[in-house]
């Protein structure tokens, strides 16, 4: 028999015999402690089950319990021993359909008549309990295409037979695990007993292959940890999550709402919403006039003929709403601003002495969303993009980009968010401009983050078709990662509209545009923002600052002239001057999250004073009017950095 070798990175290479399974290498290969941590390989950069046979010279690289791919992989076998469970539990009468890993967690899709109860989550965790008790091993097989679908035709798995129909490889891999038999590419775990700690959450409707015209299948998702300490960190920050949800606190204190009568996916601002998404408009546009921009102001409707030059109705008809006619000329919502501020740019002609040009604006823009992936404030169908266009010449790129990223990176933390990953996307298959523009384009997104002094992660093939871009994720209190601010160079639309500027050589040439939003859009950075901070806002944009409380009905006229003096001082102020008992109304104030309550009774009357007691619970000595003012402003301007 011929002997191959076999090696891991940076060490000497061992003799086994062609066919010998990953598993024997590394028995040979790695210390006990870390062959216990293994529980999968890359053999020559392919993930692989260590069952597999190694036929040829072969560098393995281990895959450690400790990795996120080991973590896919356990999650992904917990989806197979989630189905074999509901299959042993409720019969073949129920149709598998996919069960992949996905972010802290996995799901499986199931066709059956009747609803899972939260009854049925009882039965399939104990089920799932005496599977992984048995560690069964998971096989893999690998078996001709049209046999596999003969197979599951037999067993009316018609989801199965609808993917091998559209796999073009004669052959395919099936893993078992005891008598569940699933279509897969794996790898696996060696076994079922790695399934320890698991936990199912939820059931949800799910079209087949995300298709509404296809069958509904009712979708179970669960999560699985290697350590029972991370499951039950990940389940508590789930229900802290649940207690932090948007939704819910944006209802509870009157932020916003949506009906029905006026359609999903349209928000409106109730005052205090209102008065929340004005601090954060006033201070982004006071911090982009400080940073040199100007302000534009656009319609939300253009000729048709607009978005077929821009290529909107030729990459982007389905996310944009039906066109409407007047006088006899078609138009339709915007769904982006960058047309209208390259109408601004071509109201004038352009010299390379103006670059570079900076126009922001707070533009309101309406894009379709299916029913079913709207979600309070993070998706909806009409929303306003903190957006800006740059326009500039080619040795002003780098330039601009780090001033993009110093003003991006301010405005975070300035709301609190300090941690963030970033990254940088590059060409697509599919892409408009040379390779030379498309190389100093990047070289210029790349320059401005290591300039900066930032780490960022490459995504091959993740621009967008007119060009390369940077992302970056903030990260709230829980961990959680949120798309928010992304900055991209475009080549395109320069080309489209025929943009043109006079250079040193009086001769025409075309202008560089960077597009970018630092939040988003302000709905969905207001929805982070709550999820972020629980509700609890620093006082600096916080809607209410403070809320006045008498004692009893003696001190009503005194809070009322509290109440005019602070709010003309411009304190965000409200008053509960009801018939009821102070600790009602001050455990109503808290759970309002109001950051200061001013408690009048006879002595502040007389003094001409207010006690100040805050959301915690705690007591400051009682002070003026003016000096309350006072205090307000200097918090307000500190929180703003000013």
């Amino acid at each position: 028999m011929t002997d191959i070798a076999v090696h891991i990175a940076d060490g000497e290479p061992i003799r086994l015999p062609a066919g010998a399974p990953v598993k024997e290498a590394l028995d040979k290969l790695l210390s006990g402690k870390q062959r216990k941590r293994t529980i999968a390989a890359h053999a020559n950069g392919v993930a692989v089950d260590l069952s597999r046979p190694l036929y040829d010279n072969t560098e393995l690289t281990p895959i450690q319990i400790d990795s996120p791919e080991a973590l896919d992989i356990l999650r992904h076998s917990t989806s197979h021993v989630m189905a074999e469970a509901v299959r042993d539990l409720f019969g073949p009468g129920v149709k598998v359909a996919i069960g992949p890993a996905i972010e802290n967690g996995f799901y499986y899709d199931f066709r059956r008549d009747e609803p899972f109860s939260p009854e049925d989550f009882v039965a399939i965790e104990k089920r799932m309990e005496e599977i992984a008790a048995q560690a069964l091993p998971f096989t893999r097989q690998e078996k001709p295409r049209q046999e596999l679908i003969e197979r599951f035709r037999d067993q009316g798995e018609k989801y199965k037979v609808e993917l091998l129909e559209e796999i073009p490889d004669d052959t395919v891999s099936i893993y078992r695990q005891g008598d569940f038999v699933d279509l897969c590419r794996g790898p696996h775990l060696p076994d079922t007993s790695w399934v320890k700690h698991f936990k199912l959450l939820r059931v949800a409707g799910a079209y087949w292959r995300g298709d509404e015209k296809n069958d509904v299948l009712q979708r179970i998702y669960g999560t699985v940890f290697f350590d029972a300490k991370e499951l039950k960190k990940y389940l508590n920050d789930l229900e802290e999550a649940k207690k932090r949800d948007h939704r819910r606190l944006g209802k509870e204190l009157h932020l916003f709402t949506v009906n029905d009568q006026i359609g999903p996916g349209l928000i409106l601002w109730q005052p205090k919403g209102a008065q929340l998404r004005r601090l954060i408009e006033d201070y982004w546009k006071d911090e982009h006039y400080r940073h040199g921009y100007e302000l534009l102001y656009t319609p939300h409707i253009a000729r048709q003929d607009l978005w077929k030059t821009s290529g909107h109705l030729d990459f982007y008809a389905e996310n944009m709403y039906a066109g409407m006619e007047i006088d006899e000329v078609k138009y339709q919502l915007k769904p982006m601003n960058c047309p209208f501020h390259i109408g601004v740019y071509k109201s004038d002609k352009r010299s390379y002495r103006e670059f570079p040009i900076r126009w922001a604006e707070l533009g309101t823009v309406y894009r379709y969303e299916r029913a079913g992936a709207l979600h309070g404030l993070l998706r909806v169908r009409g929303f306003t993009q903190d957006d800006a266009h740059i326009f500039c010449r080619e040795d002003q790129l780098e330039e601009e980009i780090f001033n993009i990223l110093d003003l991006n990176l301010h405005i975070l933390k300035t709301f609190g968010f300090a941690d963030y990953d970033i990254y940088l996307s590059t060409r697509p298959e599919k892409s408009v401009g040379s390779d030379e523009i498309w190389e100093q384009a990047t070289k210029a997104l790349k320059h401005a983050l290591e300039k900066k002094g930032l780490g960022y992660t490459v995504d091959p093939g993740e621009g967008v078709f007119y060009g390369p871009k940077i992302d970056i994720k903030i990260k709230d209190q829980l961990g959680r990662s949120w798309q928010c601010s992304t900055i991209q160079v475009d080549f395109n639309l320069p080309e489209r509209f025929d943009m043109t500027y006079t250079g040193t050589d009086n001769h025409d040439h075309r202008p560089i545009m960077i597009h970018r939003a630092l939040m988003g859009s302000l709905e969905r950075f207001v929805g982070v923002l709550i999820e972020h901070y629980a509700g609890v806002f620093p006082l600096w944009f916080a809607p209410v600052q403070a809320r006045i409380l008498n004692i009893t009905d003696d001190q009503a006229d005194y809070c009322e002239r509290v109440y005019q003096e602070l709010r003309k001082a411009g304190v965000r102020i409200e008053k509960d001057l009801r018939n009821e008992k102070l600790n009602y109304k001050i455990r109503e104030a808290q759970i309002g999250k109001i950051p200061y309550m001013l408690i009048v009774g006879d002595q502040e009357k007389a003094d001409g004073t207010v006690t100040v007691r805050l959301r915690d619970g705690k007591n400051l000595p009682p002070m003026t009017i003016a000096d309350f003012a006072a205090k307000v402003a200097d918090e307000c301007r500190a929180g703003r950095g000013i």
